[in-house]
């Protein structure tokens, strides 16, 4: 499978903007996992991180949902790797598989663009506990743009060091 990946917009609504710069990000992460093995995609970056690009997929999985689901669609469900709200346990790529975190993964995004795309506005909040306030669906959008931006060059050195692959 090949990921298309649209460039975000240059112009437009703050909205469409948004939109389109996370979903460019959302691809990025995919494109750096295409092509590899459920054990290449496991390899740790290197001691003592359990860093990995599946456990990057698994963990953007659990952002996705957190953000959309828990804070801003307010539904009370725990995350898909932890019952006890451990982020770190999705790292863990340990007999995990392409075909299960990329379903939990797209499943997740799915849902959040179902939700974002149902906010009348960019201004609807919904309340972050772990930070204690409410936040709104811009801030959200934000915060995942910069969290998969961030992970996207984890992700860069990651594929690097498994197959030379560098770029985009």
């Amino acid at each position: 499978m090949t990921t298309e990946r649209v460039s975000p917009p240059v112009t437009g609504g703050e909205r469409e903007m948004l939109r389109g710069f996370l979903d460019f990000h959302r691809a990025t992460l995919a494109m750096k996992c295409e092509g590899l093995s459920d054990e290449e995609l496991r390899l740790r970056s290197m001691p003592p991180s359990t860093l990995s690009l599946l456990g990057l997929v698994r963990h953007m999985a659990e952002v996705e949902r957190t953000w959309f689901r828990r804070v801003i669609n307010a539904e009370d469900i725990p995350l898909v790797w932890s019952d006890e709200g451990d982020f770190q346990a999705a790292y863990d790529p340990s007999g995990a598989t392409r075909d299960e975190a990329f379903a939990a993964w797209r499943a997740e995004v799915d849902h959040a663009r179902r939700i974002e795309a149902a906010a009348e506005s960019l201004n609807v909040t919904g309340y972050q506990a772990r930070w204690g306030e409410e936040v709104s669906l811009r801030l959200v959008m934000l915060h995942l743009i910069h969290e998969y931006a961030r992970h996207n060059g984890h992700a860069d050195f990651l594929r690097e060091g498994i197959d030379g692959t560098v770029g985009a």
